[in-house]
């Protein structure tokens, strides 16, 4: 039996994966900001289940519930930090407010999270860590700017904590899902920046108006998205990042092939920048 830890679990993707896990008869500490929610939506879950209170944006809180898992199950095997926040606006169009509150949640709360948990992981010379971040971690683009941004940083985070945490026993692998029918385009879970410049209206306003017509209407499956991460857990030799969803798996081959393409273009540039050993 695998003891998961998950953040953001009331709804989404935390919800589903803590779902699955339970299904497959593994033990789940399931965190949301009301631990209520996560109790009703998993009734019949028994024993194998603690509910705990938890903003991920407070590192004291996060010990507490990471102490208050090993203390029920006695370790942690999986760490699945799920919880985030959205922003949609043009870069320009978000206040140092709005920015921060995306990165507490997105960046900082996440490191929180990892700090509280990685020590039991290491003791255990065993576990690992599963960043959801999104194909926005990956390429991002119109609108999506600041929200991208924080993934991004997820990402770079996540691939110096592999090699760090590799020789421990410990694997760190990222979730990249392209868009899945949950809640994150309702207002409860992606904000919109307060101030609207017109000059964007084609831009970051056009990816405004494919949010109110896609919310709810995403072609992917959050069901498959959380068997297809708990198969990965479980997964021997598994990969660095995981893209999960068509739309995903096409804007990644897009970047990769756009990367190569100036790459080549500018390679001559690039390596024209060295000293000139003279002897």
């Amino acid at each position: 039996m695998r003891v998961w830890f998950i953040t953001g679990a009331s709804r989404g993707f935390g919800l589903e994966i803590a779902r699955k896990a339970l299904a497959e008869g593994d033990a789940v500490i399931a965190t949301a900001r009301d631990a209520a929610q996560v109790r009703a939506r998993l009734a019949g879950a028994g024993d194998r289940l603690l509910a705990v209170d938890l903003d991920v944006t407070d590192e004291a809180a996060a010990r507490r519930a990471v102490a208050a898992g090993v203390e029920a199950f006695g370790r942690i095997d999986v760490l699945v930090n799920n919880a985030g926040r959205g922003l949609l606006g043009a870069v320009e169009e978000a206040s140092d407010a709005e920015v921060r509150a995306v990165y507490d949640v997105n960046v900082f709360g996440l490191l929180a999270v990892t700090r509280a948990v990685l020590p039991v992981m290491r003791r255990q010379r065993s576990g690992r860590v599963l960043n959801i971040t999104s194909v926005g971690g990956f390429t991002t683009g119109q609108g999506w700017g600041v929200y991208g941004s924080t993934k991004f940083a997820v990402e770079g985070l996540s691939e110096a904590m592999r090699a760090e945490l590799a020789p421990l026993g410990i694997d760190v692998i990222i979730i990249e899902p392209g868009v899945f029918r949950t809640d994150f385009l309702d207002d409860s879970s992606l904000h919109t920046t307060a101030q609207v410049i017109e000059d964007y209206a084609r831009t970051a306003g056009q990816t405004r108006v494919w949010r109110a017509e896609n919310n709810h209407a995403q072609a992917g499956d959050p069901v498959k998205a959380a068997a297809a991460i708990v198969s990965i857990a479980g997964a021997g030799d598994p990969p660095l990042r995981l893209q999960l969803g068509a739309d995903c798996v096409a804007r990644v081959e897009d970047k990769l092939r756009q990367v190569k393409t100036e790459l080549d273009q500018w390679r001559e540039v690039a390596l024209a920048t060295a000293y000139d050993d003279a002897g």
